[in-house]
Parts: structure tokens; C-alpha cells; sequence
């Protein structure tokens, strides 16, 4: 059995649960589960990406697919290109921000659509734990010309470049994919004549991540943005994961920007240019997002969290744009897929329009409705901890919501408490409105009852 195979991707230590004679095998099952005749495939810059990506593309040019090499790039330049080129999906070989010692593959279908466990995940699983497959004729390579340009144009077609105002803009790849793809995105808007000025930081792809896995999520990886572009003197902070399909922001001061504010901000760009659109947010930190899009004249739409369910939920509902706070942002005309570039372009733009600093675009609504980010805990028992939890509120008859975990409602604050889909994690989210104090003790309280109080 290959223990790689996750609910909505493949993920695995390398060595025993993932090497190159199983990504050979994933290349040929791939081609065999959806029948498919081309193929997209890229890589990040780990150091085992390239071999594995090497190995996947045998099997696939086994299973007789023409097979486009991207080469190094992000996760969303391969949902681009398999809808550029038409292909009948795709492969990015990356582990993202796990640890050094894993890597991974994101794979798609035509139209760069999820494939999951339940649109044919499984069924490519089978096929690679199965009997070895025939090799069948006419596969073979093609260097995917001309997609990173399509790619460019594709995210730039979502600015309006004469709304940008001059911004110094302190980027960090953390030695990531992001900086290449980065530089080309940069040079267009140049030749456009944007008024951005960039400051670059751990910009050269180095599979060693020499700075650290790339997760700014971790508040211990923040300071180092927040502290450049204060010595910058920049106007906003970029930081991207190590395949930059999530980006995070932080304002003039250095402070880091939590994801939910960011999909309240985006909410407000296009609901500005397309009044009465549907706005697609996960369920765990959802007042702010709801206030927003209401106060625009827009349709929240709550979905559950992970990018299969929000990419459905956009098909679905035709929702221009979807986000969570995690900082995946998904874009209707961007293959209702998640992208890393286009949210900070937004955000520019934004300020652009509005004249305003990001820390005076957020700093009322961060004031308006508090929350604590998510909490993670680690436990023998989960689902003891949520039943306590619930025990203890359950008297006072709270909105009660199932969509994703157990959330509960109390008109002036509310939580959110899940198991993680993809690690071993109970998650904790509690917001508040305008009551930091409030906010402050039901975290201690719920806190106290999730680890056996």
C-alpha cells in the first residue's frame, strides 16, 4: 500500500513512502486513471524535486502521453498552463512548507479541476499499487514554450496597472519557487509602466532553504519579512510559501496581516467591479468576511475548508472569488484555482484606488472583530476534547454549524473547533466583535476544556 496518497494530494518522507520508482509508478497510473494523452508537469526547487519529477515523467512517457516539462515553477503555473494547453491534467512535484525530508505531488485534471479521493485520486492509487503496467507507444517530452508568459498575462489581466500608485514593495521567496516567476511577473509590470518599486529577500531558489522551510504562516518565520520592510521603509511586505500558491502580507509597519482580513479586502476589490457577485469563505473565521461582502452588496457563501471543496464551491456557484485564512485565494477567471500572485496585485491596486496605507485598510476591521488565529493541539483524544467542549456551552443554546467541525454561534463571539484533514491536529478558532477582552477569555476557557479540563 502506498502511504502517500493523502485525501487531496500525495505527501510522503522520502525514501520508503515516497522515491522515484513510485513517483514512476504515479506517472503511469496517472496517465492510465484519466486516459490521459498530455500532460502538464513542474517542480519546486527541492533538492529531490527534480529527480522524482525526472522519474514521474518516465511513467508518464511510458503510459504514451505527451508530456509538457515546465520545469522549476509554482503549483499555479501548472494549473495555468494545463488550461493554456488544453491538456488533460497535471503534476507539480512540491512539498510546499513541509520539512525537508518529504516532498510531494498536487495533481489535476482537465480544466486544471481538483482530482481528490473523489474524482479519481483513488482510482490512480490502485492503479499504482496494482500489477506494473504495459508501456505503451508514442510518448514523449515537449518543453512547454511560450507558458510562462501566458501565465503572466493571465495574472496581469487581473490589475488594472493604471490604478497602481507608486508602492515599495519588500518581497520574500524564502528561497522558494517564487523568485524567477516573480521576476518575469515584475518585468511585465515594468514594461507596463507600474509604479512599483521591489526590495528582494531570500529571492534565489536553494532547494537547502538556507532561511528555513518557507512558511510564513509560522509566527517564528514572520519577523524576518516584518523586520525588511521596516528597513525598507516599505509600503507592504510579501511573503510566499515554498510553491507560492499561498502569499501573506504585512503592512507598513512590519505587521504580519492574518489571512482572514486579506479575504475581506479581496472581497471588497471585486465586489467593486462586479456589484452583486457571490464570495466564497471557509467556515472558521467568518464575521469579518460576512460584514464585508454584506456591506458591498454581496453573496457570502460558506464552504468547507480545503482547496477541493472551495474550487467545487466556486464551479458550483459561479462565486468570482473565494478565500480562506490560510491565505489560498482562489479566482474564478484564474480556473477558480489558488494563486499566490494575484492577491498582493489586488491589494496594490486597492491602495492605489483608495489612497490608503494596508495598515489603515485592515487596522478597523482587525479592531472590529478580534480573533485568535488558529490554535493547534496535538491529542490522544480529539473527539473527548470536542465533546467537552460542547458539554460546556451547550446550556446556553448557541447557533450551532456543522459545515466543517463544530461551530458555535454566541452573537457576540463565536468558535470554530476541527480536526485537521491532513495531520493529526484538533484546530481552535474563536472570533469575537470589537471585544478583545471577551475574546481573550474563551480562548483560556475552551483551551482548558480541549486539554482536559
Amino acid at each position: 500500500m502506498l502511504t502517500c496518497f493523502k485525501a487531496y494530494d500525495i505527501r510522503g518522507r522520502l525514501g520508503e513512502e515516497l522515491n522515484e520508482a513510485i513517483a514512476r509508478r504515479i506517472g503511469r497510473a496517472f496517465v492510465e486513471g484519466l486516459g490521459a494523452k498530455r500532460v502538464v508537469i513542474g517542480r519546486d526547487c527541492r533538492a529531490s524535486s527534480a529527480s522524482l519529477a525526472a522519474a514521474c515523467t518516465e511513467g508518464l512517457v511510458a503510459g504514451g502521453a505527451e508530456v509538457l516539462d515546465l520545469g522549476l515553477c509554482g503549483t499555479e503555473e501548472m494549473y495555468a498552463a494545463v488550461t493554456d494547453f488544453d491538456a488533460d491534467g497535471g503534476i507539480e512535484v512540491t512539498a510546499s512548507h513541509n520539512p525537508m525530508d518529504y516532498n510531494g505531488m498536487k495533481l489535476v485534471r482537465a480544466g486544471s479541476a481538483p482530482l481528490d479521493t473523489a474524482t479519481g485520486l483513488a482510482a490512480i492509487q490502485a492503479l499504482a499499487e496494482g500489477p506494473e503496467l504495459p508501456d505503451r507507444a508514442g510518448g514523449h517530452v515537449t518543453p512547454a514554450e511560450g507558458a510562462c508568459a501566458a501565465y503572466v498575462a493571465r495574472v496581469l489581466s487581473f490589475v488594472d496597472v493604471s490604478a497602481l500608485r507608486p508602492l515599495t514593495v519588500l518581497v520574500n521567496a524564502g528561497n522558494g519557487a517564487a523568485g524567477p516567476t516573480f521576476d518575469a511577473l515584475a518585468q511585465a509590470l515594468e514594461a507596463r509602466g507600474a509604479p512599483l518599486t521591489f526590495v528582494r529577500l531570500h529571492h534565489e531558489p536553494d532547494g537547502s532553504f538556507p532561511n528555513g522551510i518557507p512558511n510564513p504562516l509560522l509566527p517564528e518565520n514572520q519577523p524576518v519579512t516584518s523586520e525588511a520592510v521596516r528597513t525598507a521603509g516599505a509600503d507592504m511586505g510579501v511573503a510566499w510559501d515554498g510553491d507560492f500558491d499561498r502569499c501573506f502580507l504585512f503592512d507598513e509597519t512590519g505587521r504580519f496581516i492574518p489571512g482572514e482580513y486579506i479575504v475581506g479586502l479581496l472581497a471588497q476589490v471585486f465586489l467593486a467591479k462586479e456589484p452583486g457577485a457571490a464570495i466564497v469563505h471557509d467556515p472558521r473565521v467568518v464575521w469579518n468576511t460576512q460584514d464585508q461582502v454584506a456591506h458591498a452588496g454581496g453573496r457570502a457563501i460558506q464552504a468547507r475548508t480545503g482547496h477541493a471543496f472551495l474550487k467545487q464551491a466556486l464551479r458550483d456557484t459561479g462565486a468570482v472569488y473565494g478565500g480562506e485564512m490560510s491565505a489560498h485565494h482562489y479566482f474564478r477567471d484564474f480556473m477558480c484555482c489558488d494563486s499566490g500572485m494575484i492577491p498582493w496585485l489586488l491589494v496594490a491596486e486597492l491602495m492605489g484606488r483608495s489612497g490608503a496605507t494596508l495598515s489603515e485598510l485592515v487596522s478597523a476591521r482587525m479592531a472590529a472583530f478580534p480573533s485568535s488565529g488558529e490554535i493547534n493541539f496535538r491529542l490522544t483524544d480529539p473527539a473527548g476534547a470536542v465533546a467537552r467542549v460542547e458539554a460546556a456551552f451547550a446550556a446556553e443554546s448557541p447557533a450551532r454549524d456543522e459545515t466543517d467541525g463544530l461551530s458555535l454561534d454566541f452573537s457576540d463571539w463565536r468558535l470554530n473547533l476541527r480536526r485537521s484533514n491532513t495531520e493529526p491536529l484538533l484546530r481552535l478558532n474563536v472570533e469575537a466583535k470589537g471585544a478583545p477582552e471577551l475574546l481573550a477569555q474563551k480562548v483560556a476557557q475552551i483551551t482548558a476544556l480541549v486539554e482536559g479540563g
